[in-house]
């Protein structure tokens, strides 16, 4: 079996990865808050634990492991989209998932095992709270549930900061009913026009930190394997949830391993709307295929800061453009039943270094544009079909990768003029059919004449 090693945020070093059980793999991953588009933030997270997922179920069997990736769909900023649009607080937490879930789709996302959302966990999350009472974790103070961070000893070992470094780091609200001003709201009230729901402290709603930690616990267990997200959720986000987890369930570890992303960058900036380099992903797929946003995440290792530019977008694209044109020209060639590169997964295994599995991916390609002999090309096509599945690549027919987003009259009034040059050739009018390619040729539309028919693509 391949051995797979993970960059251990708690261990803070690579470490060899051993699930609790070979026969259940559990992932739970931070998913988004729905109250706005999905940035490009909002897409690499998800693109790269797409890749561990795939690799687990490639290790494990896909039978054996269960990927939770949670909706959060009761916080703040979604109250304040309400207030700021005036629309149903139902309409815009579903308007916002579905086009998560759309953007998703695109990248080639695999859907998650579960995909939980807040809402429908509430039971479970007043149940956490009332045992964070029980074990002396937790306090009410001003109609609130705050837990207790004095009570943990151990607060503060993920992020690996002093007490003094995370008052000083973040933004913690200071207010005299705490203990602590580092304590953090596990429920508090809600007002007659917000979303809240009855407990045993009142009418109101959770916390954020809360709601992931009794999400992940009744779908995974109070011990599973790995939990990930960006690196801005180290503190206070996860810090809060292994606190409040294993507070409530003592002798627990909760998440055995800690795999978290690099910061996204634009242009060498952290992004921000007040910068004015704040990207949608949406914004982005409107004038770029989906595929090539995916390759570049791709080509920084997860654990480093990924740094976006619009150059890279159009590098990437080439390089889907090599690799679907050699896939184009063996188009009629079979695949056969194979395994992945063996380099590829061994890259993977190494805590997802995706740089060098694409690298393998280059050798294949190069290889199977210089394999002359038929058997061999087929070999070398289902390499590298199923070693690009690992990656979650070239799952676009090629045709349709060169041919883009045309409407179907264009597509239709395309293959007319191509027809009309082929016949121009069997009549050997050859000024007519130069005329056609030319007029194509001015539309950016590019002809490559092959002994099987004449292939276009967009230029």
């Amino acid at each position: 079996m391949t051995q797979i090693y993970l960059h251990d945020t708690l261990k803070q070093r690579k470490v060899e990865f051993k699930p609790i059980d070979e026969n259940n793999v559990r992932m739970y991953v931070c998913g988004p808050t729905v109250y706005d588009k999905a940035h490009l933030g909002n897409a690499k997270t998800p693109v790269v634990y797409d890749v561990l997922y795939r690799l687990l179920c490639f290790v494990y069997g896909k039978e054996h492991v269960t990927y939770v990736s949670n909706i959060t769909d009761v916080d703040d900023k979604i109250l304040n989209k309400h207030k700021e649009t005036g629309k149903p607080i139902r309409e815009i937490t579903e308007q916002t998932y579905n086009w998560y879930i759309e953007d998703m789709a695109k990248l080639n996302v695999l859907p998650p095992n579960h995909r939980p959302r807040a809402t429908e966990y509430i039971d479970e999350m007043i149940k956490q709270v009332e045992k964070l009472l029980e074990n002396k974790h937790a306090y009410i103070a001003e109609n609130q549930v705050l837990f207790d961070v004095d009570s943990m000893p151990s607060y503060g070992t993920l992020s690996g900061r002093s007490m003094k470094e995370m008052l000083a780091g973040a933004r913690i609200e200071v207010a005299d009913y705490k203990k602590n001003p580092a304590d953090f709201i596990l429920w508090k009230p809600s007002d007659a026009d917000q979303p809240g729901w009855n407990s045993p402290w009142g009418y109101g709603r959770p916390g954020w930190h809360l709601e992931c930690s009794a999400m992940s616990s009744k779908l995974l267990g109070n011990d599973f394997d790995i939990h990930g997200g960006g690196s801005d959720l180290i503190f206070p986000h996860h810090e809060n949830e292994m606190a409040q987890s294993c507070g409530a369930y003592p002798g627990t570890m909760f998440a055995h391993y800690w795999v978290h992303t690099g910061m996204l960058m634009i242009n060498g900036v952290k992004m921000s709307k007040s910068l004015g380099n704040f990207y949608t992903v949406d914004e982005i797929l409107d004038k770029n295929p989906a595929e090539a946003l995916r390759l570049l995440f791709l080509t920084t290792h997860y654990h480093q800061p990924f740094n976006f530019t619009f150059e890279g977008l159009q590098q990437a694209k080439g390089i889907l453009d090599k690799f679907y044109n050699a896939l184009l020209k063996n188009k009629d060639v079979p695949t056969i039943d194979i395994e992945p590169y063996s380099r590829v997964i061994e890259a993977l295994a190494d805590d997802l270094n995706t740089p060098l599995a694409l690298s393998y991916l280059h050798e294949i390609v190069n290889d199977l544009n210089k394999a002359e002999d038929e058997e061999e090309r087929s070999r070398l096509k289902s390499v590298l079909m199923k070693s690009a599945y690992m990656l979650g690549l070239l799952y676009n027919e090629p045709e349709s990768w060169f041919k883009g987003e045309g409407s179907d009259d264009e597509t239709a009034e395309i293959e007319k003029m191509i027809a009309a040059r082929a016949e121009a050739k069997k009549n050997k009018n050859w000024a007519q059919a130069d005329a056609i390619r030319d007029e194509l040729k001015a539309k950016g539309i590019v002809l490559e004449d092959s002994p099987t028919g004449t292939i276009w693509k967009r230029g």
